[in-house]
């Protein structure tokens, strides 16, 4: 693990990096296009502005949960999320893409709820071909609850990196050369849930939701994706389907560059609290091939 503290003036610089790299998405569509409802009901689940703003609620009756209609076989997603304030302690908000079945693909956002006054954790992992077990967790530098701020999620033939605000926190890379599985052939969808995990979100589940403070919010809005649509055993960006190369775009082949690279070891190294390729404990027969090539390009 690694100390969450950090320099005042390394706290200016990251929140004036933040507000240049929000400053550069750009954001499109309704969220009544884009998605629909599968858990909760209008009860819990509303498209409220227009359909520019989504809200999910969990109560002792019912979580909620939303879907993208689009399935992706590579994407750039972005959404702003405001979290539930308050005691939020047994409360998980996700934000995640998923293909289906046993040997299913995934690549998560999931924010765990704590008591008031203490800090979100944001719990990141990636599944390929059923396997999971890449956990890696942040404490964030910014109040999740207090405003909106953006999370995204680049999947590309090169690599995965997870941004908050622009900045990269997270690099899962492409090492299928090496025989490590890489999410490629399976097209996923886009989802996001608020529900009920005091089992084991909370200090491992050492504290419960307090049902008093009920109903538990959490607001969406800006949702963007450029990607490609996969439709019909078909991908947007195959070179036999028109517009293929602009469905790409530069997106298709980013990779982090030193600069970006430097901004990850900055959230690394201060706002990193668990990383799988670390725990021993967990993992007393050695680390997954991945964590031991970590420097390659």
């Amino acid at each position: 693990m690694v100390s969450a503290s950090a320099s005042n003036v390394s706290a200016i610089l990251l929140l004036f990096l933040s507000i240049i790299s929000t400053s550069r998405v750009a954001f499109s569509g309704k969220f009544y296009q884009d998605f629909y409802i599968t858990w909760g009901g209008d009860d819990h689940s509303k498209m409220l502005n227009n359909g520019e703003l989504l809200t999910v609620s969990l109560d002792n009756i019912s979580g909620s949960a939303f879907e993208s209609y689009n399935q992706y076989l590579y994407a750039k997603i972005d959404m702003q999320i405001k979290l539930v304030a308050g005691n939020s302690a047994g409360t998980v908000t996700t934000f995640y893409l998923s293909s289906t079945g046993s040997y299913h693909d995934e690549i998560d956002f999931e924010f765990l709820g704590n008591l008031s006054g203490d800090p979100y954790i944001l719990h990141t992992n990636v599944f390929c071909q059923g396997k999971g077990n890449r956990e890696q967790q942040f404490y964030l530098w910014f109040d999740p609850t207090a405003d909106f701020h953006t999370y995204s999620i680049l999947w590309n033939p090169q690599n995965i990196i997870f941004l908050v605000d622009g900045l990269p926190i997270r690099q899962f890379k492409n090492l299928e050369s090496y025989g490590i599985p890489f999410p490629n052939y399976q097209p996923m969808r886009l989802y996001s849930s608020l529900w009920n995990a005091d089992n084991w979100a909370t200090r491992g589940g050492l504290v419960k939701i307090d049902w008093t403070q009920s109903p538990f919010t959490a607001s969406y809005r800006n949702f963007n994706a450029d990607g490609c649509i996969w439709s019909y055993g078909t991908s947007s960006c195959d070179s036999n389907s028109p517009n293929s190369n602009a469905n790409k775009g530069a997106w298709y082949w980013e990779k982090l560059d030193y600069s970006d690279q430097g901004k990850m070891a900055w959230v690394q190294n201060n706002y990193m609290i668990y990383n799988y390729c670390t725990d021993t404990k967990r993992f007393p027969q050695g680390f997954a091939p991945e964590c031991y090539l970590t420097n390659l390009p």
